[in-house]
């Protein structure tokens, strides 16, 4: 019987804003990561964001090529995370592959380990103010044999749960995975798991869950019904907030589009991007690595007029057949080489489910408290109302990482 590999990428992004690996050539040789150097993690995080930055706006260009209409949401850092700490378990073309998909390939399997555990164990926190956290969990079958190493650094490096799991009763072992992940994201993401393909004996859970309150929080009687202009001679009506503030804002004429940054209280921020009209494709196929770097530069502090959308969206995709489109495939297929998961050859990924989900609202968090008003200077404010299709990024400033990544284009969730 052929062993299948099921990978299940878990995520539940709520935006409620209500020594290690060494060189392939050397890869039985391990250091505990409490011995590395902060500054060589921090300094191969940042190189890491950058790549994951790169590939984030290129899933979101594949898949807005594949339909010009709909919302996208999903977390570029929790698919490249899961498929990371697969590639533990990889060799060869299999290997080749996910480090070209997902632009590692620039960096050494060391640097890339190295930097995804440094940006797990900084991201993980919990405050007043803020919960953030990443995890990754492995169920696993008896009938697995899993290699130690792979358990080893799956654990060292990725913090990953590891539980044995009877895959002969699939009935039970998709109860208890879907426990598992809702507990993990509050109990916001349930039955996740529809079905397990018979012969599974592995499935990788990833998961996200981020809770942020608003620096500066939307007056609830300022929210009104309005129209979200979809396109020419379509709207649906939206709860749209009102607030004015001082706010980062700038105009990319380039990209044609007006850039707004938010912070979220911590070192969290969204950034809204509206773009002129009809310009939402020269947008989304205009993102690269380093417009960041570009829309820094050209902020400046504003008295703003702001309008945003209450939302609540949840997206769930396929990511075998997006990936197997940006030329992962061969982790999908019998002839894929995850030898150092398991001797079996016929190893291989049977399921790979991504699920975002998006919750945004004046408070942040239910029931937070409200915050203090700003004081603003006195000037004419500029505006910027976003009631047509427009792409948001959720990042944290420090590095920065991608960590969320949006196209709404129907905040009514229709």
């Amino acid at each position: 019987m052929n062993l299948v590999l099921g990978l299940g990428l878990f995520l539940a992004g709520l935006l409620t804003v209500k020594g290690l690996l060494q060189d392939r050539d050397a890869p039985d040789t391990y250091e505990s990561p409490v011995r590395v150097q902060e500054w060589r993690g921090k300094k191969d995080a940042r190189e890491l964001t950058r790549h994951n930055m790169e590939f984030g706006f290129k899933l979101l260009q594949r898949l807005s090529s594949n339909s010009r209409q709909g919302n996208i949401f999903l977390s570029p850092l929790s698919i490249s995370t899961a498929f990371s700490m697969l590639s533990l378990g990889a060799q060869n073309s299999t290997l080749e592959e996910i480090r070209e998909g997902f632009n590692f390939k620039e960096m050494s399997d060391r640097d890339m380990h190295m930097g995804f555990h440094y940006l797990l164990q900084n991201l993980n926190r919990e405050t007043q103010d803020v919960k953030m956290s990443i995890g990754n969990a492995l169920f696993m079958d008896q009938r697995l044999r899993p290699q130690q190493r792979f358990l080893k650094l799956a654990k060292n490096v990725y913090d990953a749960d590891m539980m044995l799991t009877n895959f002969q009763d699939l009935e039970n072992t998709q109860r208890n995975i879907n426990k598992y992940i809702s507990r993990k994201t509050h109990n916001r993401i349930e039955n996740m798991v529809k079905n397990i393909d018979p012969g599974t004996v592995m499935l990788l859970a990833n998961y996200i869950y981020f809770q942020g309150r608003w620096q500066y929080e939307f007056d609830p009687k300022q929210t009104k019904e309005e129209d979200f202009f979809i396109e020419e001679g379509k709207t649906v009506k939206v709860p749209m907030m009102f607030q004015r503030g001082m706010y980062d804002m700038a105009y990319d004429s380039q990209l044609s589009c007006t850039i707004l940054e938010m912070p979220y209280r911590g070192n969290i921020t969204a950034t809204f991007v509206l773009p002129d009209s009809g310009k939402l494709r020269l947008l989304e196929q205009g993102l690269q690595a380093d417009i960041f770097a570009k829309w820094k530069s050209l902020l400046s502090k504003r008295v703003v007029d702001v309008w945003v959308p209450r939302l609540h969206i949840s997206a769930t995709y396929n990511m075998k057949k997006v990936l197997s489109r940006l030329g992962i495939s061969k982790i999908f297929e019998e002839h894929g080489d995850l030898t150092r998961i398991s001797s079996h050859r016929s190893l291989k990924v049977g399921e790979a489910v991504h699920k975002a989900e998006l919750r945004m609202n004046e408070k942040g968090t239910e029931g937070a408290a409200g915050s203090g008003a700003q004081t603003l200077p006195m000037e004419t404010p500029r505006r910027m109302k976003l009631n047509a299709p427009f792409l948001m990024m959720i990042y944290e400033k420090l590095m920065p990482s991608m960590i969320f990544l949006a196209r709404i284009y129907d905040p009514s969730g229709k």
